[in-house]
């Protein structure tokens, strides 16, 4: 943790574009979609125009009343103006709360609720179709991004308010609130301090500059909401990476800008690399150019790897694995090239950090933590988050003696490797490894667009499945598969559209098992 903490002055969200500017001014920043909040500015802009708007923007935001220390809700259409409007919020010294667009607005109405009469930025199209009116009652105040409503102050009417000095808040103030996933329940809200969030972009950074020497472009699909993409940013705005900033990860909609501008790093979800396998067949070769493929937030199907290393035309091309968590950043590294094969080891996730993260596996049952009987996986890092806002007995539960507990079940080999097999909720006794069950169902099937096992209503393991553009499972290919996994009821076939998933597309399984559970009982399950 010492490579954490020496000089750490905070990530300094508020001036991250504008200290980015002073280096390399003229690099560029693309998206795939207008910014509801400067439609007029177009879908290519430098960086010193990116850090004028922040600017402008926390000029409006001062001008509605945002002052050091406040905290401003963040609850709008999807778009890179969330993470945007986030960087004005903390230029004013206040605090930025981002919530997803996919939450509900039940659950967005009890989250503010949380917060303490908040500033809710929103727009029209979700005070109308999502929030509930109690939203006016529970905010301080409401500033739209887009359109209009009788009880809110649009931040298009406060334009040429007065700039205003940024406001730099001490590191260890917090300087950004996101929530956690939501799998198990109502998603918790994790406070971000300066000094954590730098704590974070510094073994990530580390990492990336062997890897990648030169200067490359960088395409980027992550949630808007989510503090991995404020390190991402910070990385790529200081390298002078061409940034592409992508909404929407549809293939073909992906695959015509890969082929147009050929980026040369990827970051991205683990899901939309899943998407992506059929770029790897496209004549025009949009992943040819690729040096570094990079995913975080869960392990990665080792089929998946393969496909985007083979894309590559590039002499040696890397695909970096992190695993982490909300609450703590990436903990754990791996990389593979395609000298690893597509039967290598899914569940084995990597190393810590040396110098800056640690991670030990603590047994469940007194017995020494192994594959056939994992323990608990906790690490220790200065990027872990200080509390979950207003739950701080529920926060205290998972730190001991500076270590946290991850929630999930493994163990570490001889070498130090951690191996990542479930999450603790998700274990099905005497089963194994769910996780690495769908992983050789994978290698074993090539038309899987996902798989996941959870317990049916009996307790016994039942494998939901989706196969590309919807086509009917092959049964037979599906025992051939599934010989010499644990025994599994029936496959379950489903759309890849009716799963329910988080803000970083990944698969809510205690969810999808009560829907699994109300269809087989004939409720509304889909």
């Amino acid at each position: 943790m010492l490579l954490q903490r020496i000089a750490n002055r905070g990530i300094r969200l508020g001036t991250l574009f504008e200290r980015a500017a002073v280096r390399n001014g003229a690099n560029v920043v693309i998206l795939d979609h207008d910014l509801d909040i400067a439609p007029d500015l177009g879908r290519r802009a430098t960086v010193a125009e990116i850090a004028d708007l922040v600017d402008d923007f926390a000029s409006r935001l001062w001008a509605a009343g945002v002052r050091p220390g406040r905290r401003v809700v963040v609850y709008k259409s999807n778009s890179f103006d969330i993470t945007l409007l986030a960087c004005a919020v903390a230029r004013t010294g206040g605090v930025p709360v981002l919530l997803s667009p996919k939450l509900d607005g039940e659950t967005v109405a009890e989250l503010i609720r949380r917060t303490d009469e908040p500033f809710l930025v929103t727009d029209q199209e979700k005070l109308e179709q999502e929030l509930p009116g109690e939203v006016f009652g529970l905010a301080h105040t409401v500033l739209l991004t887009k359109g209009g409503h009788p009880d809110g102050i649009g931040l298009a009417g406060l334009a040429g308010s007065p700039r205003i000095a940024p406001v730099t808040m001490p590191p260890e103030h917090p300087t950004l609130i996101t929530h956690t996933s939501g799998t198990t329940g109502t998603p918790k809200l994790a406070v971000h301090t300066g000094r954590t969030l730098e704590a974070r972009y510094r073994p990530q950074a580390t990492v990336v500059r062997p890897l990648v020497p030169g200067r490359e472009t960088i395409a980027m699909h992550v949630s808007f909401v989510h503090s991995r993409l404020i390190t991402a940013l910070a990385i790529s705005l200081f390298r002078g990476f061409p940034i592409l900033v992508l909404a929407d990860s549809d293939p073909r909609h992906v695959g015509d800008l890969f082929a147009r501008l050929r980026p040369g790093i990827l970051e991205a979800h683990p899901n939309s690399f899943m998407e992506w396998e059929e770029l790897a067949e496209d004549p025009r070769r949009p992943l040819a150019n690729v040096k570094l493929f990079s995913s975080t937030f869960d392990a990665i199907h080792p089929r998946t790897v393969q496909t985007m290393l083979n894309a590559s035309a590039r002499r040696a091309p890397v695909f970096g694995q992190l695993y982490g968590q909300s609450e703590v950043g990436p903990a754990v590294v791996r990389s593979f090239s395609k000298r690893r094969g597509p039967d290598a080891d899914g569940r084995c996730v990597g190393m810590p950090f040396p110098g800056f993260t640690d991670v030990r596996v603590v047994s469940r049952n007194g017995a020494p933590p192994s594959a056939e009987n994992p323990g608990f996986i906790e690490v220790r890092s200065d990027g872990r988050i200080v509390t979950y806002l207003g739950e701080q007995e529920r926060y205290d539960k998972q730190v001991n003696d500076g270590w946290w507990r991850m929630g999930d079940v493994g163990y570490r080999t001889r070498w130090g490797c951690v191996h990542l097999l479930d999450r603790e909720v998700d274990v099905i006794e005497g089963f194994g490894s769910t996780l690495a069950a769908e992983d050789t169902l994978f290698a074993r099937l090539a038309d899987l667009a996902e798989v996941v096992i959870i317990p049916g209503p009996d307790g016994r393991p039942v494998p939901v499945v989706c196969t590309k553009d919807d086509r009917p499972l092959d049964r037979t290919a599906w025992r051939a598969a599934a010989a010499g996994l644990p025994p599994m009821a029936d496959p379950v076939q489903w759309k890849l559209g009716e799963l329910p998933a988080t803000a970083t597309t990944k698969i809510k399984r205690l969810e999808l098992a009560r829907r699994l559970a109300a269809a087989e009982d004939g409720g509304a399950g889909r």
